[in-house]
């Protein structure tokens, strides 16, 4: 394994972990800040309205696993295709929403030598 494929596998990590702790802070961090996410039934967001949207969702308990399938660098730039579970609880209590599926990620190390989330599709749905 390559130091930029350890770097990036990392930053995944990170990810990961700063959700399930809640630390939205860190989360941001790892976004480039011309990001861009694809979801089902949604217009394309960037680093802001992902910012919104994980205020509302605050107090929620997070965890989940990263299955990452494939990564490949390309110079400054590195896709990777990922399988996510994810699970959802409500602080106030309800159903915990779960949700499962595949990612396809770009990252780009940015002048500061840090690979950064720049463009993410996202096909996680929820099971039943």
């Amino acid at each position: 394994m390559t130091e930029d494929e350890s770097a990036i596998r990392k930053v995944v990590d990170t990810w990961m972990s700063a959700t399930k702790a809640g630390d939205l802070s860190t989360v941001l961090s790892l976004m480039a800040e011309d990001v861009i996410f694809m979801v089902p039934g949604r217009e394309p967001f960037g680093k802001k309205d992902f910012a919104v949207s994980a205020q509302s969702m605050k107090g929620t308990r997070i965890e989940g696993t990263s299955d990452i399938l494939e990564i490949q660098v390309l110079g400054n730039w590195a896709y990777l295709r990922n399988h996510i579970e994810m699970t959802a609880t409500p602080a106030a209590g309800g159903a915990a929403l779960h949700r499962s599926g595949y990612t396809l990620t770009l990252m780009r190390k940015d002048e500061d030598g840090r690979w950064r989330l720049a463009r993410d599709a996202n096909l996680m749905t929820a099971e039943k």
